[in-house]
């Protein structure tokens, strides 16, 4: 009998067949843990309904009518977790938790989770998760933020969302998650070895050794095995049993009272401690890691067949059968749910699916959520005209004041007020809830980010200098800006993530603190890119930028050239043509508006760029004009999405134009300016220059890979028919 039961599509309802219950696992009884036979089968059918997903979905996916995904069999005692835990407890999950999502769905009445998740399953554009974009485990109305092919980079942002949770009680606001409640964050054994996991926990304990609460259980469903590599046995429990700030708490997610047992202490922990838990759940994988993974190429058939009797549903079955129940109820009912589940998810693959680009691509259109608040009317912080780095901060006190959901927080952005000074006086003025240091860890400042627009905050976090976002860049591409697709809109994550970069910074750092490259946001649906090109600009660029963070829910990237931050004079010393002087009565910077700084009279060329190169180009345009060159010089302002609808609209059509951009020569901006120059029908000259496809080195050397006014001058003279 082994042998027909390892080749069964159903190894449950084999071993159910021939009344294959397993020994028990603990000593535990159900009424141990206070549940009764009703309660038995009431979790027993979510694990049945879990499985017939898993097992429906792969036959449909045979005849093309469903589509790759990652199944939960093996992981149904999650199911004992979602019982636990309240429905307003914000849960980031991995894909093997099904029976979660189904159990939890019995906290609401009126939910179908079967059927959403058949229609998940089936990409139809009917699933009300993500509208047929992926399989994904999620619920707004459930409080489950969508995820897809989590790798541990839902760790830091579930970090964030639960420190986020204490700071609105501290700071006595409410937010979108109630005052007493406790995220959980749940991933696989492998997992736990990623370094995002790592520093996830890293800052977790790190929190709470400090003594700050953060109410987090981190659920680690161990089945064992990352796809066809095996986790060494005991592994997880040497790592994490004794880290400091961690509360670890052990169980076996294969017994449904074990499970609740583990579930049960962990909840109140963190619920009453306020601190974070680890907790560990032994489980099983059944039929392989995903689509058509075959386990007989890396494991052994004793293998296999020892975890299937290790099934957490047979186990279910056997209290509920110590608890009065017979094994034809148990059979009845695991075939009521097979008709059932097989006849939903037939009717979910005949349901519609997305078919046009526009109706895919709708979640990454803005959409409008609350207007700002009026602008104070206490006079700007300081009427004195200043360089970029105190604009910065002087702005950022100005819409701190008018917006009490702004938090502002990073590395040395407090006491210190920032390497540059850009946060100069924020804490002193809003206190240590509103503007404060994390540790230092990309990861960390990102997913708090993340996990703070969870909770209503509108988090503006600095990232030090841009060589350092890529430490953490998928917080921003895996995560930031792809939950409003995966959600279809139902969730977002509206922050403004201030950068420090840029080259030209003169007697610091070489590459890292010079870092010219911006290729890693330029191919990002969805994200907002803007750069400012003077303390002036600035000022103007971050208010609209907070205003679609706000307004629109955007993920909006602020880059600020480092080697403008203390820049006072354009033409000669004194002239003061770089400051901002923060009165408040400019023209605000419309999102996908260049600003143009025309010539004295007709135009011979224009130039277009940004950041650095409209303060060189600015400069050279004096100069070219002592050589009767006129030129109009187009800041783009906006980098992702490129203005381009203006920026073409102020061209002279019929005149060369010069793209100064400063950036390296591949990946750049300059290569999609081109493209949309060509592609609207612009023959006139066009030239571009660009930095060196290289690495910037430290002292004057780095002039020599980085482009210079000499250089703007040349190619503009050139254009213009006055070159040598």
């Amino acid at each position: 009998m082994a042998g027909a039961i390892a080749q069964s599509a159903d190894g449950f309802a084999a071993r159910l067949g021939e009344a294959l219950i397993p020994d028990a696992l603990t000593t535990l009884s159900a009424a141990d843990v206070g549940l009764s036979r009703t309660d038995l089968f009431a979790l027993l059918e979510t694990q049945m309904r879990s499985r017939r997903l898993d097992l429906e979905s792969r036959k449909l996916a045979g005849a093309g009518k469903t589509f790759y995904s990652i199944g939960s069999s093996g992981h149904e005692g999650n199911a004992a977790v979602a019982r636990v835990f309240r429905r307003d407890d914000i849960a980031f999950l991995h894909y093997r938790s099904g029976a979660f999502l189904i159990e939890r769905a019995g906290k609401l009445p009126g939910t179908t989770p079967l059927w959403d998740m058949a229609l998940s399953f089936a990409a139809s554009s009917e699933d009300p998760v993500s509208g047929g974009r992926h399989k994904v485990i999620g619920s707004a109305p459930l409080c489950i933020p969508p995820q897809t092919s989590t790798i541990a980079s839902h760790l830091p942002k579930a970090v964030g969302a639960a420190w986020s949770i204490g700071l609105s009680k501290h700071q006595k606001r409410d937010g979108l998650l109630p005052p007493d409640s406790v995220a959980i964050c749940s991933f696989g054994d492998a997992s736990s070895n990623h370094s995002t996991a790592q520093g996830a926990f890293n800052a977790a304990a790190w929190t709470a050794y400090r003594g700050l609460p953060l109410p987090l259980v981190f659920v680690c469903e161990d089945n064992g095995i990352g796809i066809s590599v095996p986790t060494p046995e005991s592994w997880v429990r040497a790592n994490f049993s004794q880290r400091p700030g961690l509360h670890y708490i052990g169980g076996d997610a294969r017994d449904i009272a074990d499970a609740m047992r583990a579930a049960s202490e962990a909840e109140r922990f963190a619920r009453l401690r306020r601190r974070p838990v680890f907790l560990h759940l032994r489980t099983v994988r059944l039929m392989g890691h995903a689509g058509s993974d075959v386990e007989m190429q890396y494991r052994s058939r004793e293998e296999i067949e020892r975890e299937a009797d290790q099934d957490p549903l047979l186990h279910t079955a056997r209290h509920a059968l110590e608890a009065g129940a017979t094994l034809d109820d148990i059979r009845t009912l695991y075939s009521r749910i097979s008709g059932q589940v097989a006849a939903v998810m037939e009717q979910a693959a005949q349901r519609p699916r997305l078919t046009t680009s526009q109706q895919v691509s709708a979640p990454l259109a803005p959409r409008p959520a609350k207007r700002s608040p009026e602008r104070p009317a206490s006079p700007p912080p300081t009427a004195k005209p200043q360089h970029m780095s105190r604009a910065i901060s002087a702005t950022l006190a100005q819409e701190m004041e008018r917006d009490a959901d702004i938090i502002v927080f990073g590395e040395d952005v407090g006491r210190k007020g920032g390497v540059y000074g850009a946060t100069t006086g924020l804490q002193k003025q809003f206190g240590i809830s509103r503007v404060f240091d994390t540790l230092l860890d990309e990861q960390t400042i990102l997913g708090l980010a993340i996990g703070a627009a969870h909770n209503g905050h509108l988090p503006i976090p600095e990232i030090q200098f841009l060589a350092y976002v890529h430490n953490a860049e998928d917080q921003i591409r895996g995560e930031a800006a792809t939950l409003s697709f995966f959600s279809d809109a139902q969730y977002a994550n509206p922050m403004v993530i201030r950068i420090a970069g840029l080259a030209y910074q003169k007697g610091f750092g070489g590459h890292f603190h010079n870092d010219n490259a911006i290729g890693v946001f330029r191919d990002i649906p969805g994200i907002v890119l803007a750069c400012p090109s003077s303390a002036a600009e600035a000022v103007l660029l971050l208010r609209e930028a907070i205003r679609l963070a706000r307004e629109e829910k955007r993920v909006v990237i602020f880059l600020e050239p480092i080697a403008l931050y203390n820049v006072k004079d354009l033409y000669q010393e004194g002239d003061g043509k770089m400051l901002a002087d923060l009165s408040g009565d400019e023209e605000p910077a419309r999102f996908g508006e260049v600003v143009v700084h025309p010539a004295a009279r007709e135009r011979d060329l224009t130039i277009l760029t940004y950041g650095n190169g409209t303060y060189f180009a600015r400069r050279c345009q004096k100069r070219l004009a002592e050589n009767d060159v006129a030129v109009d010089v187009i800041d783009l302002r906006w980098l992702v999405p490129l203005p381009v609808e203006d920026m073409l609209a102020r061209l002279d059509r019929s005149k060369p134009i010069l793209i100064v951009d400063e950036c390296r020569k591949s990946g750049s901006p300059s290569e999609e300016i081109i493209t949309h120059l060509v592609e609207a029908g612009i023959d006139a000259p066009i030239r571009r220059i660009t930095g060196d496809d290289c690495f910037i080195p430290l002292g004057p050397a780095a002039n020599a890979v980085l482009l210079q006014e000499g250089d703007i001058m040349a190619a503009a003279l050139d254009l213009a028919g006055k070159g040598r």
